[in-house]
């Protein structure tokens, strides 16, 4: 069943109006018709199952057949800072990072960077990125959408992360999966939780130990060396079986 996101104030009585480009989703892709159902969420906790009733000035209207809270979220917020990769890989790790219950993604250019994003460039991206987050968690079914943040430099993304809970930073040298088994599971339902992860090329000695000055516990994922569009679902995979 096809799943969208509104917001609380689209819900009026016993009926709710869905709006945006998911109208014409909805009406020229999906060829919905009246008494079509879907599954509608508030972005929060709410769960509303609907019935296609109209299309009226721009908006799709749904009467609603049934309501009930439900919490699909994790109970820690996770905070990605991915180092923006090459090619269109970030997209990849935004659609499974959202499966996976993420929070927030944040884009961080770092020395090893290779794609350099003007402010024009840099905004089209987040766009796509955040269309592609809704995208994910209407599909994965999401109680809400996870945001892209806008591109920070290291030293933001630090700064950014300096009030989080708790920074885990996945780094080559770092040594003993006991140090990270012992780093994930130290962590408690309702802490935020930052994961740092590098570009191609992994980060520079320096940003390490910079965020290691923050607060960042460097932890190993392993005797094999992992891809930038890998290792950030490896550290979620752990912290998604950890909490739930």
């Amino acid at each position: 069943m096809h799943r969208f996101f509104i917001q609380h104030s689209q819900i009026q009585g016993s009926r709710l109006y869905v709006e945006g480009p998911d109208v014409n989703h909805i009406k020229n892709v999906l060829r919905m018709k009246p008494g079509d159902q879907v599954m509608v969420s508030d972005g929060e906790d709410m769960q509303y199952l609907c019935a296609l009733e109209s299309f009226t000035d721009g908006l799709v209207w749904f009467e609603i057949v049934d309501t009930w809270k439900e919490n699909r979220e994790l109970p820690s917020k996770l905070y990605l800072f991915q180092g923006i990769p090459k090619s269109d890989k970030m997209e990849l790790i935004i659609q499974k990072a959202t499966e996976l219950g993420v929070h927030e993604v944040v884009p961080v250019v770092t020395g090893r960077t290779v794609v350099r994003l003007d402010e024009k460039k840099a905004q089209k991206k987040t766009a796509r990125w955040n269309a592609i987050a809704e995208s994910a968690a209407k599909q994965s079914g999401r109680s809400r959408i996870p945001q892209v943040r806008e591109v920070m430099a290291f030293s933001e993304a630090l700064a950014f992360a300096g009030e989080l809970d708790v920074l885990l930073i996945p780094y080559e040298k770092a040594e003993g999966m006991e140090s990270t088994r012992q780093a994930i599971e130290g962590i408690r339902p309702g802490q935020s939780v930052g994961i740092f992860i590098g570009p191609e090329g992994g980060f520079e000695e320096a940003e390490v130990e910079q965020a290691m000055e923050c607060g960042a516990a460097p932890v190993t994922l392993g005797r094999r060396i992992l891809r930038t569009e890998t290792a950030g679902f490896v550290v979620l995979s752990m912290l998604l079986y950890h909490l739930e």
